[in-house]
């Protein structure tokens, strides 16, 4: 389905999102536009009913209609503001759980502060979609209740006010549409900018080491030209629109005054009646509301666009069968991967990795090493052929079962989590990652992991020890990486490192090496490395080349080959 129609679709379900809180909005609005339209009426009879010397009641029940009108507004206010912070916070829902089923690449083609402008901004500018069609619903009816009071009243005065509106609403249909496509260049712009001030936020010390400050503002700030055309463009609009009813709510408003004048003198109007005329084409010509609401209804559109293009691309499909008993025994067959523009990356790659085995993935820049160690553990799904772990397709394998089963420590981790302990847990389950009641240190497991990532000295350093908070735990390079590794050590069958010690110094990456090659535990290692140390002592090394497995066999046997010994050289290292 087109973008285009999901972005209508959401918008719909997004205004039935704020439920009972929308549904109040629509009865309280329509509770004002009833009173509003009643209270002309009320005024015209208390001022006939005062001329003619009777009783004052429907001047008391016009200022019950004020009072009315003031309590409309109060609950308006709290009404929108509860079912727009409900929709609001189920649309940031759904898009937050879809943005973590999608497999990695697919969130590599938006920087991540554009992810998070959608999150942030163009979901809440969607949220308040019930409001404004409800508002905006509710805007028109009383122009419309003004033209059917009018022509009840006299018709000359009700095709007065109709051929006005007429207008408006033409000048208004034109605004919606134009208004439309500026405001989406609006947000699709102040995305990228973000994304682009986020990508320099976070390299800001190799800018500064560079000394390319001044460069990297005209870089993050390249866009801004063409937002501000887009902004100027939007905001024009607006103006020319609120203009234009400007100039012909008064005219209309002068034509009804002198139709009515007419109408009493001819003897068709009361005063009354035509005090309430004048009110009404008061109402019928102020149609700022509608503009307001329109403008409203014109940014939630453009925001549901913007969030449903993100919906629209398919997730990872989750499967529901567990590991039978084994050890960890991966298979890949003809697995192909390939870039955006149709490269591959991948081409056709054959590989058994033995239960319990070590493998070192080996290659030049580009060989598709990192790629391959992805869809080994299922980051994300080859684009052709099948990789099974212990005999079961990865696309079946229940996702809590997979990620239990496999593990994966990388050249750069991101710790997540408020402790530490919580970020060597991260995969472990519930009952198993959770601090005992008795406040012992940590778990097993998680003890376990650190000690053989070579990281239980470090953390029982820190004042909280294992509970020390993230954002208070200074930690170096290194000691960033071995804890990424602890994380990845508490995966039951697979263990995938890339590149994950390339940060540590020889004697700790030489520890960490004999807690990957130690056998207790039969994991499974597949290890993406450029040092000829780690591949000497992998049981297999899988050499690839130009995205296809060249050789399987053990370092020794493969160092005869000066090709081979040609990707271990500095201008051939990398992942």
């Amino acid at each position: 389905m087109p973008t285009f129609a999901v972005g209508d679709r959401l918008l719909r379900q997004t205004v039935l999102a704020g439920g009972g809180w929308t549904a109040g909005l629509a009865a309280v609005a329509l509770l004002g536009a009833a009173a509003e339209l009643l209270l002309p009426a009320a005024l015209g009879r208390a001022v006939d009913a005062a001329l003619a010397g009777g009783s004052g009641w429907w001047a008391v029940s016009a200022g019950a209609l004020v009072v009315v009108l003031i309590g409309v507004d109060t609950l308006t206010d709290l009404a929108s503001g509860f079912g727009a912070a409900r929709a609001t916070a189920g649309l940031r829902r759904r898009l937050l759980r879809h943005l973590f089923a999608l497999d990695v690449r697919a969130t590599r083609r938006h920087p991540v502060g554009d992810l998070v402008g959608r999150l942030v901004g163009q979901a809440a500018d969607a949220g308040q979609a019930g409001n404004a069609v409800v508002l905006a619903i509710v805007a028109v009816l009383p122009p419309l209740g003004s033209v059917v009071a009018l022509t009840i009243m006299e018709p000359v005065l009700g095709v007065t006010l109709l051929a006005g509106l007429g207008l408006l609403a033409v000048l208004m249909r034109a605004f919606v549409a134009d208004a439309s496509t500026a405001t989406a260049g609006y947000q699709r712009v102040l995305g990228a900018i973000a994304g682009r001030l986020l990508e320099s936020l976070t390299g800001a010390r190799t800018i500064a080491a560079a000394g390319t400050t001044r460069r990297e503002e005209a870089r993050v700030l390249a866009a801004l030209p063409e937002l501000d055309r887009h902004g100027r463009r939007t905001w024009g609009l607006l103006a020319r629109a609120s203009a234009r009813t400007s100039a012909v709510a008064p005219l209309l408003n002068l034509s009804v005054i002198a139709v009515g004048g007419y109408a009493l003198t001819a003897g068709w109007l009361t005063p009354g009646e035509l005090v309430a005329a004048v009110r009404y084409a008061a109402i019928g010509a102020g149609l700022g509301a509608v503009l307001a609401t329109l403008n409203h209804l014109v940014r939630s559109r453009a925001g549901a666009h913007r969030v449903a293009e993100l919906l629209t691309q398919p997730a990872t499909s989750a499967g529901d069968r567990s590991l039978p008993p084994g050890g960890g025994a991966l298979r890949l067959r003809g697995v192909c991967v390939h870039a955006d523009d149709g490269r591959p990356i991948l081409d056709g790659v054959d590989l058994d990795v033995p239960a319990g085995a070590t493998v070192a993935v080996v290659g030049a820049s580009g060989a598709g090493k990192s790629t391959l160690a992805a869809v080994a553990g299922r980051l994300y799904d080859p684009d052709g052929g099948e990789v099974r772990l212990d005999g079961v397709p990865l696309r079946d394998l229940d996702p809590t079962a997979l990620r239990r089963a496999v593990g994966y420590a990388f050249d750069r981790p991101v710790l997540i989590g408020a402790t530490v302990h919580d970020a060597i847990g991260l995969a472990l389950p519930v009952d198993s990652a959770a601090p005992p009641a008795d406040r012992s240190p940590a778990t097993p497991a998680v003890l376990r992991a650190a000690r053989m990532a070579a990281v239980a000295d470090v953390i029982e350093r820190l004042p909280g020890g294992y509970r020390t908070p993230l954002v208070d735990t200074p930690l170096s390079g290194g000691e960033t990486q071995r804890l990424g590794l602890a994380r990845a050590f508490a995966a039951e069958r697979l263990l995938i490192l890339d590149d994950a010690t390339s940060s540590l110094d020889t004697a700790t990456e030489h520890r960490i090496t004999e807690a990957v090659l130690r056998r207790a535990g039969g994991r499974t290692r597949l290890v993406v490395t450029h040092r000829t140390a780690a591949a000497a002592a992998a049981d297999l090394v899988a050499w690839l080349d130009g995205g296809r497995l060249r050789d399987l066999a053990p370092h020794r046997q493969l160092w005869a080959d000066p090709d081979y010994r040609a990707v271990f050289q500095p201008a051939g290292g990398g992942s």
